[in-house]
């Protein structure tokens, strides 16, 4: 596993957010998130003041907006289930129309938009400004176990190599005239991720038997986390937002 891994979500730059330590951007990351989720659905401000912050370190780290747009997409399964909330939740309801609205699907719904989206955007600035390689060394830095550092960084590398295996697969059910049309059509491809699960089984035995040759004890190498350890500058954002968050409980 020699070498670095790159990602699409990264985006290569040597703005101040990229060049700080990437131990530092995870505890930032930490305090910003749970101060998001502790912040109360109805106070309304509070969510605008914690994206005013993200949008502060998007314009420090010089990741393009469009990037940023765009990799945010991942949120989209969340906003999805939000958006039916207000139609399927419980009373009081209030109709617009023909449409009978739920109140507390309304805020509910609101929630999940505001949450999801402000943790997904900050964990999204995460990987642009920081590659893969150094995100696990950062966990490291913060006394992380290694095994889940070692799982982390397997499941990284050969997501990509899987999916390439599938996409392979689908190409040669496709050159065989397989083209589903309805439900009952989908069972050859059941098939297929039973066989991929197993050649994937097959694979990390391998790979492991590989490893254990070459002198494997069960801790892999830890990489060098680069960057400066800026803890306090770097800190102002996650203070930020932890008092915008005690502030939104205490004062409503």
């Amino acid at each position: 596993m020699s070498g670095s891994h790159s990602h699409a979500l990264h985006y290569h730059g040597h703005s101040p957010v990229h060049r700080t330590a990437p131990q530092v951007k995870l505890v930032v990351l930490l305090v910003y998130v749970f101060s998001v989720v502790a912040t109360p659905p109805q106070v309304v401000w509070a969510f605008s003041g914690h994206a005013i912050v993200l949008l502060g370190v998007l314009a420090a780290s010089s990741v393009p907006v469009r990037f940023f747009v765009t990799r945010l997409a991942i949120d989209l399964p969340f906003l999805l289930f939000a958006f039916l909330l207000p139609f399927v939740g419980a009373d009081p309801r209030v109709d617009l129309g023909p449409l009978s609205i739920s109140e507390p699907g309304l805020l509910g719904a609101w929630n999940i938009l505001a949450k999801a989206t402000l943790g997904a955007g900050a964990s999204v600035l995460l990987v642009a400004t920081t590659e893969v390689p150094a995100v696990l060394a950062g966990l490291r830095r913060l006394r992380v176990p290694a095994a889940i550092t070692a799982i982390a960084a397997f499941m990284i590398r050969y997501l990509e190599v899987i999916a390439g295996e599938l996409h392979r697969m689908r190409v040669a059910m496709t050159a065989r005239g397989y083209s589903p049309s309805w439900l009952a059509q989908t069972r050859p491809m059941a098939t297929a991720a039973g066989a991929l699960f197993i050649r994937t089984y097959e694979r990390g035995e391998r790979v492991h038997q590989a490893m254990l040759a070459r002198g494997f004890t069960g801790d892999m190498p830890a990489a060098e986390a680069d960057g400066i350890a800026r803890w306090w500058p770097a800190m102002v954002p996650a203070l930020v937002t932890a008092g915008i968050a005690i502030a939104s409980r205490v004062g409503g």
